[in-house]
């Protein structure tokens, strides 16, 4: 770093070969420790930590004694060898002897203690981000989400892609989440929305012949926080690619991803190709078509099985087109009736009437249904989910979409509790093969299910002839240790089968023109065959920097009620600003 007046290193520079130098440090009071005729106070920048050291018989003692935490001082002083050094630190070998000081601004007393660790509220930290900064954690992860993205530009112009910037300020369109409008002050009535995702755009660029596009893409969507995902804004490295299949999309993504896994982190990582699960079949065995494959329990359907055992709840809903899924539960035989009800209420908790469990005790067989399996049934239901002695099992049962989410939620809980969830790697995966429509269960209208502009698997011959819900899409998931990352898909390109795609859903020719306009024209003008995906950047730096909250790794984020609690935002606006956007605001009533 270039000496200035403020410094002529920083704070995580000094090392033992500079003791006897004169240096200017500049940074934050982290801490002060008074030690009788010696204060010690640790200052502190970006990039590290010194101490520094005055004596009662220094001019500036008493300015010292009286510093506050996180005021911002200048100082000058000399390197010398630290008696006690602090191998923790990488300066912890010298410390500063001070002979000059000078406060750079002050700061009012701290709505919570920066350092070691902040013990307030996440609201509190978030009104106060500025504050939080500061945290050494937050700034590692801050500093890892700037290299990941550095690294994921590098990679992706190694294979041939140009970076792009598309609009901001753009017409809504059906992306499956609200939009964020924006008034129009020079035409009454209409809006501009903010982009879900720049798709119609980077598919423009491929009619446009780019042929290979990326870029780190903000995203806002108007949708309800969760853990790993931000209410508002996101951002995502968004890349399409034309002339291409759906083999070719992975064989360009798996070294992209695999590489900055394996550049930022320790831990193992599924190496290319990634496996492939295909949607039915992730529901069937893992429950979710978000599957954590560190767990390697697999559900099985065992309907057959309950067919003719007596037990009636079971075959009568079976009977009535429902399922039955098992959970195996290796080594659990011997776990007490308690451990199994605790196992109930998590299938509760998920939206189950209720649960079902055998175990195969040494000699014998035990649990809420065990009388109802004789040795050649017990043998049958052994044989098909490789149960042996010592082994039980979890069983659900009811309607299939339903029973499918209970017992994801069934198989987690079942190898978290036995430990078996494999640590410190990180294992992908491609969900592939999803259904193109899907009923919506209150209107029961036809309705996309993914993607509306993917290329639906048989193409128009497909939407002619087969029943819609039958119909696959080229559409795929990336999915890291349970977390979605990407979801992506070869692009419909062709006018014909956009028109007949869409009127299966409910939009006219004319909707469709009218609102795909841009895109509509477009692909009327020798469009390529193109596809791509999108992965998700702030779960990429989530997962590498071990956090379990998507906020932890963001500058400022909004909390959970989509509010910036630092900025007020939300906020309301004066009425002179309204009637220029020619806006009126229609209030809530009482109780709505």
């Amino acid at each position: 770093m270039k000496p200035n007046y403020y410094r002529t290193h920083t704070c995580g520079d000094l090392r033992a070969s500079d003791v006897g130098a004169t240096v200017r440090l500049s940074g934050w009071v982290a801490r002060t420790r008074h030690l009788g005729a010696i204060i010690f106070v640790d200052l502190r920048d970006r990039w590290g930590r010194t101490q520094c050291v005055v004596g009662e018989d220094s001019p500036h003692y008493a300015v010292v004694s009286e510093l506050r935490r996180e005021t911002t001082v200048r100082v000058v002083g000399q390197v010398v060898e630290r008696q006690s050094k602090n191998a923790e630190l990488d300066t912890g070998d010298v410390e500063v002897i001070l002979d000059e000081l000078e406060v750079l601004a002050t700061s009012d007393p701290l709505p919570f203690e920066v350092v070691p660790k902040p013990v307030t509220s996440e609201a509190t930290r978030l009104k106060y981000r500025f504050l939080d900064l500061r945290r050494d954690k937050m700034l590692r992860a801050l500093k890892l989400r700037s290299d990941v993205i550095f690294s994921l530009r590098t990679r992706m112009v190694a294979q041939g892609f140009t970076e792009y910037q598309t609009p901001i300020l753009t017409a809504s369109s059906p992306e499956g989440a609200r939009d964020y409008l924006v008034p129009s002050r020079r035409y009454p009535g209409h809006f501009y929305a903010l982009p879900q995702a720049p798709q119609i755009f980077k598919q423009l660029l491929m009619v446009g012949g780019q042929e290979r596009y990326f870029q780190i893409a903000p995203c806002f969507r108007d949708e309800d926080a969760r853990a790993d995902r931000s209410p508002g804004e996101f951002y995502q490295l968004d890349m399409e690619m034309s002339f291409v299949e759906q083999d070719d999309v992975f064989e360009v993504i798996e070294p992209v991803l695999e590489g900055v896994f394996r550049e930022f982190s320790d831990q193992d990582v599924t190496p290319a190709p990634f496996p492939r699960i295909a949607y039915k079949d992730a529901l069937l065995r893992y429950g979710s078509d978000k599957p954590d494959l560190r767990n390697p329990l697999q559900i099985s359907d065992v309907s057959d099985i309950f067919a003719g055992s007596g037990f009636g709840l079971f075959e009568g809903i079976i009977a009535k087109g429902g399922v039955c899924r098992a959970v195996p539960a290796p080594g659990a035989a011997d776990r007490s009736r308690k451990w199994w009800s605790n196992l109930e209420a998590v299938a509760k908790d998920a939206g189950a009437g209720g649960m079902a469990w055998l175990a195969f005790a040494p000699g014998k067989r035990k649990g809420s249904v065990a009388r109802f399996f004789d040795d050649d049934r017990a043998a049958r239901l052994a044989d098909a989910m490789g149960l042996s002695e010592g082994d039980g099992v979890c069983f659900l049962c009811g309607a299939e979409g339903p029973t499918a989410r209970q017992a994801g939620a069934l198989r987690d809980a079942v190898g978290q509790r036995l430990g078996l969830v494999e640590e410190g790697c990180f294992k992908f995966c491609w969900i592939v093969d999803y259904p193109f429509y899907e009923r919506d269960e209150d209107t029961g209208k036809i309705e996309f299910s993914h993607n509306p502009f993917s290329m639906p698997q048989g193409g128009l011959d497909a939407l002619l002839h087969k029943d819609p819900l039958d119909i696959l899409a080229y559409q795929y998931d990336i999915v890291c240790n349970g977390v979605e990352l990407s979801s992506g898909a070869i692009r419909n390109h062709r006018p014909d089968i956009m028109k007949q795609a869409f009127e299966i859903a409910g939009y006219s020719a004319q909707d469709v023109e009218e609102r795909f306009s841009g895109l509509w024209t477009a692909f009327h003008y020798g469009p390529p065959p193109h596809g791509g995906l999108a992965p998700g950047v702030d779960r990429m730096v989530m997962l590498l920097a071990g956090e379990k909250d998507i906020r932890e790794v963001i500058a400022f984020p909004m909390n959970q009620q989509a509010q910036d609690l630092m900025m007020g935002a939300p906020a309301t606006v004066r009425d002179d600003q309204l009637a220029e956007l020619h806006l009126g605001v229609v209030w809530p009533k009482k109780g709505k």
